[in-house]
């Protein structure tokens, strides 16, 4: 694969998941998504306990539209990816233990993330230093 297309496939997976951070997180401050039904039973309650804590979801999802907005400028790209992989993970896991019929979106984010994270695996190397020292 040449350069040119490499470099290509990394816009597109960061603009991509950019958007998707971006939009959904935007979304839950400026409702302007097709409203889904009322969950019900193992959903309901999960959802209902992020509501109920005040503070998670408005954090989360801020965090979602800050970082997805750095996904798509470009920038803090490895950082954002960092933040964003427990919120990841945490969506993959909704939907294969909760909400199996929209796993292929969590199954989507994933792909990206890991793409992406192997596309800028080099500013990652330093997180796996096993005997880190301090710098003075």
């Amino acid at each position: 694969m040449s350069t040119k297309i490499k470099s290509l496939s990394v816009v597109i997976a960061r603009v991509l998941m950019g958007l998707i951070y971006l939009v959904f997180g935007l979304n839950f401050f400026i409702p302007f998504l097709p409203v889904q039904p009322a969950p019900t039973g193992a959903v309901a309650a999960f959802t209902g306990g992020l509501f109920q804590a005040g503070y998670f979801l408005p954090f989360m999802k801020g965090i979602e539209v800050i970082l997805g907005a750095f996904l798509l400028a470009g920038v803090f790209v490895p950082m954002s990816l960092v933040i964003l992989m427990p919120i990841t993970i945490n969506i993959v896991l909704f939907h294969v233990f909760l909400a199996p019929e929209g796993s292929a979106v969590g199954i989507v984010i994933l792909v990206l993330q890991i793409y992406l994270a192997w596309a800028y695996r080099d500013y990652f190397k330093p997180l796996f230093e096993s005997k880190a020292k301090a710098v003075a």
